[in-house]
């Protein structure tokens, strides 16, 4: 299995943003004469509390990476998540309310303006990997301002971490070697960053991680790389 990259290690490529505002509506890209635009890395984890982060004064988890995101990037300390992950994920991609985003649940309105449309307008590369769940087909993501994907639960809702089925820019990929999703997604994000580190680049990591099922992972001792376990996970698997 390939060893996972650490999102940690591209820091220093012109200056992370941590997090992003929805901000900016139809602006021109910007010239050479302007100063480069710092590059935003939007990190969405599922189900994480706020005090699970050593920057937060967690005592349980010892987070390092993040917590030289909050350190060398932006802090919003006063913000409001909905009770499910979905409705979240829909109003951090518009930066609306929800009464005014959905068509039904889990569907975003085509006709919602999102911060990557917004930042692409502006010249960034951008590109999603992670949990999806906002419908839309194989077209939804670049419709919504992706230039590339690696999602889960775009069209088709099967396991997403051991063996995962995913789907990446319009093929649908079945793992079968002992893979961990998230471990893939994240490996995704990393290269996209390195391939468009010379020039301003939105890179949106809405984690599957740390919501249930909770199984092993690739770092416990009771892993099974051939295992399908989550797909026998009824309940909570729609979230």
């Amino acid at each position: 299995m390939m060893k996972s990259a650490s999102i940690g290690k591209y820091l220093p490529l012109g200056g992370f943003v941590a997090v992003v505002l929805a901000f900016m509506a139809c602006s021109p890209a910007y010239s050479a004469d302007e100063k480069r635009p710092p590059n935003v890395l939007l990190i969405m984890a599922d189900d994480l509390g706020y005090e699970c982060l050593s920057s937060n004064g967690a005592l349980s988890y010892r987070t390092p990476h993040l917590d030289r995101l909050a350190a060398e990037g932006l802090r919003f300390e006063q913000c409001y998540a909905q009770p499910l992950c979905t409705p979240s994920r829909a109003q951090l991609m518009t930066g609306l309310y929800n009464k005014r985003n959905y068509i039904r649940f889990g569907i975003l309105d085509p006709k919602a303006k999102t911060m990557a449309q917004s930042l692409q307008q502006r010249g960034y590369a951008t590109g999603i990997a992670g949990k999806w769940q906002l419908e839309g087909g194989f077209e939804g993501p670049k419709h919504f301002g992706f230039d590339e994907y690696c999602l889960w639960q775009l069209t088709i809702r099967k396991s997403r971490y051991a063996n995962p089925l995913l789907e990446i820019n319009g093929v649908v990929k079945q793992y079968e070697g002992g893979e961990f999703g998230p471990d893939v997604v994240s490996d995704y994000l990393c290269e996209f960053m390195e391939r468009n580190k010379e020039k301003p680049f939105f890179a949106y990591y809405p984690m599957m991680l740390t919501h249930s099922p909770y199984i092993p992972t690739p770092d416990t001792p009771d892993w099974d790389p051939k295992d399908r376990g989550e797909e026998k996970t009824q309940g909570d698997k729609k979230y």
